[in-house]
């Protein structure tokens, strides 16, 4: 099983030495490379996605994804920004389905904003596609407006896209998906106003029919973005479009406390997979040694499941990581009173002594 370990910037290369100590001690045999990807390629080699970086991720069968970006980067050309790393495997590995899992631990109820009552138990999956839509839509770009209010002035625009096939795969992935759950799939759009949500719609719904066993309801996605704080657990299954996936699981993160605490897995049509935390780069913080690395060990964990084959192992970390948030071991983002406040390397050290049935220490 190889591996393609790709850390990017800021916090990212905290948290995945985390995530890589943590698949050490689980006895499996794997290979794991590390290559530059993001600031730090474009540091090291004048790209975010160096051809080098981009043959070890077609080559590996996951690859295991920190973070990219930084403010300092924010006056280069789009081509050359960190985010474009991201874009980029996304579009060369075909990676077309985003699973977000935003689960409430028992532990970290009282972390979240909401009444405990709204979100304990909560277990929510949101699918969101991942290579199409508005970010890679064509024609985009500058130029002088040719009509609208304002004729002759400077006009940025891009374009929303969704073909028939790809509402069609992502639509199988988000029932196959509920069958395994709560068989319950609720597919947001914004239909009322956008052509391309009509479409999403009349796919899914066209979809829909040859799964008779799981309940499907659609919604407009400012009411479901309502609803998600409204009456959170009211949802099971949510499959959506690129843009609305980006804002609403960001969103769904935070019912659970922090979004530092939420994995997520962009799979291709053969498992392949990159799998990295929902969170950014957050240079405000990097090497300060504060970042929660759990999202990104969860999503090791999700690796193990989905592209190696290995869900005995991938148990194991998820039991580990309700070990230490029960024994009341936080980092700075979900750290309350009463709890015991740790750093970035304490975090990963006591997952893996949870794994190794070794005593959890506090310090």
């Amino acid at each position: 099983m190889k591996i393609a370990v790709l850390p990017g910037d800021g916090i990212g290369t905290e948290i995945v030495a985390e995530a890589v100590k943590v698949l050490q001690v689980l006895d499996l045999k794997f290979e794991m490379e590390t290559a530059a990807v993001g600031g730090a390629a474009y540091e090291a080699h004048g790209h975010p996605l160096p051809e080098a970086t981009l043959k070890l991720a077609k080559e590996a069968d996951a690859v295991l994804f920190g973070a990219v970006g930084d403010w300092k980067y924010d006056k280069l050309e789009r081509a050359l920004r960190p985010e474009q790393a991201i874009l980029g495997l996304r579009k060369n590995l075909g990676l077309f389905a985003n699973f977000r899992p935003a689960i409430c631990y028992e532990q970290l109820v009282g972390a979240s904003s909401l009444k405990p009552e709204l979100i304990a138990g909560l277990d929510i999956l949101i699918i969101r596609e991942l290579t199409g839509d508005i970010y890679f839509g064509q024609p985009r770009g500058r130029r002088s407006a040719p009509d609208g209010h304002f004729p002759g002035a400077e006009e940025a625009f891009d374009t929303m896209r969704y073909t028939r096939p790809e509402v069609e795969r992502i639509a199988h992935v988000a029932f196959q998906a509920a069958r395994k759950r709560s068989k319950r799939v609720t597919s947001v759009d914004k239909a009322n106003v956008l052509e391309t949500f009509q479409l999403w719609k009349d796919v899914v719904t066209e979809v829909g029919q040859q799964y008779p066993d799981v309940k499907l309801d659609h919604m407009y996605v400012d009411n479901a973005a309502m609803q998600l704080v409204k009456a959170p657990k009211a949802f099971d299954v949510v499959v959506t479009g690129n843009m609305f996936g980006d804002i609403l699981s960001d969103e769904a993160a935070m019912l659970t406390g922090s979004i530092g605490m939420l994995p997520s897995a962009s799979l291709n049509a053969s498992n392949q997979g990159l799998y990295e935390p929902s969170h950014g780069s957050a240079p405000d913080i990097a090497g300060k040694g504060v970042a929660n690395p759990l999202a990104t060990i969860l999503s090791a964990a999700m690796m193990l499941r989905f592209s190696l084959n290995q869900p005995q192992a991938a148990d194991r970390i998820e039991s580990a990581v309700k070990d230490v948030l029960a024994a009341g071991l936080r980092t700075a983002d979900i750290h309350s009173e009463g709890t015991t406040k740790v750093g970035t390397r304490q975090m990963g050290d006591a997952v893996v002594a949870a794994i190794t049935k070794k005593t959890i220490t506090k310090s």
